[in-house]
């Protein structure tokens, strides 16, 4: 008998059963947005920034100061005095480096400009990540999508077994063309073990991108379709705005230029200060003390050569990189024309066999079917024209697949 406390557990379980039979389903955007907040590797290259940001606030800061305590013109134990004055005194030296502010804030521009080059290796590192996500999601879409033509095909398959069971009793078929229909089934069956994998390998590998462990269960829209869209044009102008490896060349131009500013600062002079106070033993003697000023000269032959030397390196490489820059972009406007004529051409292939090939096979397979029907035809010719359907049904989604592949290409490429 169904008592109140049946019920009252009853009642507790069901929120749990509907949590359980419920499934995470994540669009590619949620998916492309969960890899940007929680990828651990473009979490790095934000920590790598702030720590330069830190750097360069220490770069402003002056040298502490130096304390010195000893003797002043003490003479060797043993010696001979004259006087008291000949006893000499105890020194206490103060000394502080006084730098160039301008080469500080130069320094401090420089080290900056380190931290920029980290965001934008940050943005390439994520343009590499979409397309990966991208990748594993279109690899998944195409794997739910054979599934469905083969559990499609396994119901004509067993359609066409009990009809061969059927007829077996009467002699209207042979029990080799049961076993046929029974091993093409099977056959059928081990054919899911493809896409099942291929979809287990994607759900892992975005679980890791996404930096979630990669058993965790969830689903995606299987009804999402991939759509080419070709870019306005292919200047070397707008590729260098949207490109982030273009940017990150330029902030690595703008830091060696930043740094041949600090560099050439080197030339101006390093002033500190010296105070000394003597404390004479004799108290004949008066309490004195020193005062100095000292300046560097960076300008002298011997010293000067290394600045000289160190610019005219990090300009040559500035300019190198300048020509690696146009190379990259004009290279990248070839391979974008030659993917965009790939993909269009591939679009023609699958339409064609989509709208005239397999359409010819179904109505092979139709026709051939009824008259199998009719028993008029073995079922060793329909599942000739079975198979052929089949096979063509899941030879379109491969290169559907390759078609998703030559996108997700074109897009890293656009930095879309």
């Amino acid at each position: 008998m169904f008592n109140i406390k049946n019920y009252f557990c009853l009642a507790l379980l069901l929120p749990f059963s509907a949590m359980a039979q419920q499934k995470e389903v994540l669009s590619l955007p949620e998916i492309i947005q969960k890899i940007d907040s929680s990828n651990i590797v473009l979490k790095t290259y934000g920590l790598r920034a702030e720590g330069y940001r830190y750097s360069a606030d220490a770069a402003t800061a002056w040298m502490p100061p130096m304390v010195g305590l000893g003797t002043f013109m003490m003479p060797y134990p043993f010696q001979k005095t004259m006087d008291g004055s000949d006893k000499g005194s105890v020194m206490l030296r103060l000394e502080q480096e006084i730098p160039n502010a301008k080469k500080l804030q130069a320094k401090k521009n420089y080290i900056q400009s380190q931290g920029n080059i980290e965001k934008a290796n940050r943005a390439v590192t994520l343009n590499d990540l979409k397309a990966q996500a991208k990748m594993q999601y279109f690899n998944w879409l195409t794997a739910a999508r054979k599934i469905n033509v083969i559990e499609a095909n396994e119901r004509i398959l067993e359609t066409m077994k009990k009809i061969e069971e059927v007829r077996y009793p009467y002699n209207q078929s042979q029990l080799g063309t049961v076993y046929r229909a029974e091993a093409e089934i099977q056959k059928n069956r081990n054919m899911l073990l493809v896409p099942q994998g291929d979809i287990a390998q994607a759900k892992a590998y975005l679980n890791s991108l996404m930096n979630r462990p990669g058993n965790i269960d969830f689903g995606i829209d299987t009804t999402f379709e991939p759509r080419f869209i070709a870019a306005d044009g292919y200047d070397t102008a707008s590729l260098a705005t949207q490109r982030k490896d273009v940017l990150r060349m330029n902030e690595s131009i703008r830091s060696m230029q930043l740094n041949i500013e600090a560099m050439k600062l080197e030339r101006k002079p390093i002033f500190s200060i010296q105070y000394d106070h003597m404390s004479p033993l004799s108290s004949m003697m008066p309490q004195a003390f020193s005062v100095m000023g000292m300046m560097s000269i960076p300008i002298a032959p011997w010293s000067k050569k290394m600045y000289q030397s160190e610019i005219k390196s990090m300009q040559s490489n500035i300019s190198a990189m300048e020509s690696e820059r146009t190379a990259m972009l004009q290279e990248t406007q070839g391979m974008l024309y030659g993917m965009q004529a790939q993909i269009q051409t591939m679009q023609q292939r699958i339409k064609s066999m989509e709208q005239k090939v397999i359409p010819a096979l179904q109505k092979t397979l139709d026709a051939s079917f009824l008259s199998y029907q009719e028993n008029k035809l073995t079922l060793t010719v329909v599942l000739d024209n079975w198979e052929a359907l089949n096979m063509m049904q899941l030879d379109v989604l491969d290169e559907r697949q390759k078609l998703f592949q030559t996108i997700v290409d074109y897009e890293k490429e656009l930095f879309r």
